[in-house]
């Protein structure tokens, strides 16, 4: 690897030699100093522009020496010009005046972190996306940031997909969209399939790690995503993307906007589908998705209504493959052989449709104090149908008959399990953005949640007395979360801020009917949660800083948590103290062959204490359903680094480490032993006074060089290495996923061919391109049976695809 890296180097080395000079800088908010993200900056020879980065950054390369008219332009505010004489590379900054509302400010200043805040968090910018958005969920496009992993049950990133920040599910990652929550109100958990192609309609996204700052919806574990739609562009736009690959694997779309029409009003869309085989048998997936907005800007005053929504039709594949397969039949796929190998049932899928609506108002009271407010609705409504055989006609209160002296009590059949869902509430915040030393945010939000479960049987063979359609079990849920946050930020001197967020949160939480196994399941839970958080930043200069936080969070148990458990062992609410302090630097570091160089780094030391944690411990409840348990004591702690180099546009090498130790102390593994009727005998259990936690490597690491030899073309490699992880609490070799390392490449060359086609470009992404063989996820469940002292763990596996392709042709008129 090292040799053929060093000769494709050898040969872009001429390339490289004709690069000529580089103008480069940043573009913040006059008022404010923060970066503005996705800014247009060109120069007015030869119609060149880039966008500003996630640090509000710029860099223009293979300039010659003359005299330019450098142009910057961000929505919402006063174009800036600056005339300059380049006859060396040079570093020009610039600091925009705002002349009237903007969407960004609007929907998600209030909800994330920034400089002052003394919070660990990574930016990822639009262009960042759209250079890894090949038709793969949202999760595999943050797959560079640190200490994130990811998965996918159908084994190539296209489907039902999984991710963990710091060793935590998505369950414990808070999830806003416009900072309107996502996380579903009883799972805790967000499907991205739900989304498909979400990511070619958002801004950017930022991800803070640890508890972060106060937000909507459930408290924050591991960490928050909080994602940014788009904001309307200046200019009208249209783009159409189309890629095929591996696995017979789809994506199309088409994305327009109108820019501002008469400065004032702008609406843009976009209408996708993406389809896949999957590596993993029968393991398709057909996804269709929309999205639109359209907004009012005025000076003072925004209106902008956005509506996404998608409709996901997978085929099941959440059943992992068993280890003892993994050498033999990687792509095996238990699901829709109940009739045989060679004849599944064709109809074992997973069927679910989402909308979301969002209406969002702004108003600037002054150049300092502004009001954002947003309504919103969220409708879900779907089923996953499975093939059951030899099923106990009582388990689905259909009646027992009598036929010729033969008395029937079972059936094979058809199901379907629903949910048919609401989701609505409101959000607020008032914005004061002095020039001077503080600036400060009052808000919050008011939810409700309104859901049915119930399951269906729409086909049996033997049961005459029922019709098709017949409602074996229902159950409704309803939940109201609110919350009111204040967040103050104090520049003590020139070179110390101090950062203080308050939040109060209430639960309501209501479960009334049965479930699918006729438990009447009622509920009554309710939560009141004080969250401070507080946070200190110096700043030794632009470039340099240092800062600490610490941040408490609490959340809720999920439904299962209770409609699970039995009633007298009730599940107490989780809590977390968050410890973070770091390091940043970003600054230029002189130049190369008249080319700037600019170096950043992030170093973070987190400390994660969490009280009464809930864990999978092996306990089950009278129906085989694994419960999870309060553990009263258990942490994580470790070290994350992030490090890049920039050569103007021609060259960056990033990379990002993430070393950590998870811990639960005095854990209590409970497990079963059967007799040879299959009744329990005997219930083992096991302390371990100290252990790992379950899913979470102790090694991370992600590499990714980039390269643009010449205008128009570029090339990205990404190495990443995960280090094992267990599958259960005990830390067992037995029970484990293999460390395992993976490497993607992707290449993209841009050209222009008539003067109304704007751009086009043509993209190869080649996943897993060494072609390691790895899975990237799975679970396990073990017991014993009597007069046997050996312990049975029956493991399964997601194996993930073996190298694989995308090709994409995009145009953009």
């Amino acid at each position: 690897m090292k040799k053929a890296l060093a000769l494709l180097m050898g040969c872009l080395l001429p390339w490289f030699a004709m690069a000529q000079f580089t103008l480069s800088g940043r573009v913040l908010d006059a008022t404010t100093q923060q970066p503005l993200v996705g800014s247009t900056v060109s120069v007015s020879s030869g119609n060149r522009a880039v966008i500003t980065d996630a640090n509000g950054r710029y860099s223009l390369s293979n300039l010659s020496a003359a005299e330019y008219m450098v142009q910057v332009s961000y929505l919402g505010y006063a174009t800036a010009q600056q005339t300059v004489v380049l006859q060396s590379s040079q570093t020009l900054d610039f600091a925009l005046n705002r002349t009237s509302i903007t969407s960004k400010e609007v929907l998600v200043t209030a909800t994330r972190a920034n400089e002052k805040t003394g919070t660990t968090y990574t930016n990822v910018s639009k262009e960042e996306l759209e250079s890894r958005n090949f038709g793969q969920d949202l999760p595999y496009l943050l797959d560079h940031t640190p200490s994130l992993v990811t998965n996918s049950d159908a084994g190539a990133g296209v489907g039902y997909t999984g991710i963990r920040i710091r060793g935590s599910d998505v369950t414990r990652i808070n999830v806003t969209v416009n900072g309107i929550p996502v996380n579903d109100a009883e799972s805790h958990g967000v499907f991205f399939v739900n989304m498909p192609d979400f990511a070619t309609s958002v801004q950017d996204v930022q991800i803070q790690r640890g508890v972060g700052t106060s937000t909507n919806g459930a408290g924050a574990f591991g960490a928050s995503l909080n994602l940014q739609t788009l904001d309307a562009r200046p200019e009208a736009y249209a783009r159409t993307d189309n890629a095929y690959g591996s696995y017979n694997t789809w994506k199309n779309n088409v994305q327009f906007g109108t820019g501002l029409i008469g400065g004032k009003f702008a609406v843009d869309g976009r209408l996708s589908r993406i389809s896949s085989d999957g590596y993993v048998d029968r393991a398709s997936s057909d996804l269709k998705s929309f999205y639109v907005s359209g907004g009012y800007y005025g000076s003072k005053d925004m209106l902008k209504v956005v509506v996404f929504g998608g409709h996901e039709k997978t085929y099941q594949a959440w059943n992992g493959v068993p280890q003892d397969l993994l050498e033999t039949n990687r792509t095996y796929n238990s699901a829709g052989t109940e009739l045989s190998e060679e004849n599944p049932y064709e109809n074992e899928v997973d069927d679910y449709q989402q909308y979301h609506y969002q209406l969002h108002y702004g108003h600037d009271f002054s150049s300092v104090l502004s009001l954002n407010a947003a309504l919103h609705y969220t409708r879900g409504f779907g089923f996953y149908e499975t093939y059951k055989s030899g099923e106990d006609f009582s388990d689905y209160l259909i009646p027992t008959f009598t036929v010729g002296g033969t008395t029937f009590d079972e059936t094979d059949l058809i199901r379907q399990k629903w949910l048919d869902n609401h989701f609505y509430g409101t959000t607020f915040a008032l914005q004061y953005r002095g020039a001077g030393k503080l600036s400060a945010v009052v808000g919050g939000g008011w939810n409700r949640y309104d859901g049915d479960h119930f399951g269906e049987v729409i086909w049996a063979q033997y049961a005459p007395t029922i019709r098709p359609g017949h409602r074996y079990y229902f159950g409704n849920a309803r939940k109201t979360d609110f919350n009111v946050y204040g967040k103050v930020t104090l520049q003590a001197t020139e070179r110390l801020s101090l950062f203080g967020d308050l939040q109060l949160r209430t639960v309501d939480y209501r479960v009334d009917g049965t479930d699918d196994d006729q438990r009447d399941v009622t509920t009554r839970a309710d939560y009141n949660f004080f969250n401070p958080k507080a946070g200190v930043t110096y700043a030794f200069s632009p470039a340099h800083s240092l800062y600490a936080s610490v941040a408490v969070g609490h959340r809720e148990p999920t439904r299962s948590d209770f409609v699970d458990r039995p009633s007298n062992d009730v599940a107490k609410a989780e809590r977390l103290v968050d410890y973070e302090a770091g390091y940043r630097l970003n600054q230029p570091v002189g130049d190369l062959d008249g080319t700037p160089l600019s170096l950043s780094a992030d170093v973070t030391y987190f400390y994660m204490d969490y009280k009464d944690q809930l864990v999978l411990t092996g306990q089950l409840n009278n129906v085989g359903t694994p419960l999870r348990t309060n553990i009263a004591n258990s942490y994580r702690t470790g070290v994350e680094i992030s490090a890049g180099l920039g050569w103007g546009e021609l060259a960056r090498l990033s990379t990002n480490l993430s070393f950590s130790r998870n811990r639960i102390q005095n854990f209590n593994e409970t497990l079963y032993r059967y007799d040879e009727n299959y009744d329990l005998d005997e219930v083992i259990n096991t302390v371990y006074e100290e252990t790992t936690i379950s899913y979470s490597p102790s090694v991370i690491t992600s590499t990714q060089l980039q390269l643009q030899p010449l205008n128009g073309l570029r090339f990205q490699f990404q190495y990443k290495t995960v280090s094992e992880q267990f599958l259960d609490n005990t830390a067992s070799q037995d029970r484990r996923i293999n460390p395992y390392q993976v490497g993607d490449v992707r290449v993209f060359y841009t050209f222009k061919l008539t003067d109304w086609l704007k751009e086009i470009e043509l993209g190869l992404l080649v996943n897993n391109v060494l072609n390691e063989t790895y899975e990237a996820n799975g679970y396990t469940f073990s017991e014993y049976y009597t007069g046997d002292a050996t312990r049975y763990n029956y493991n399964y596996y997601y194996p993930q695809a073996p190298r694989n392709f995308l090709a994409q042709v995009s145009l953009r008129f």
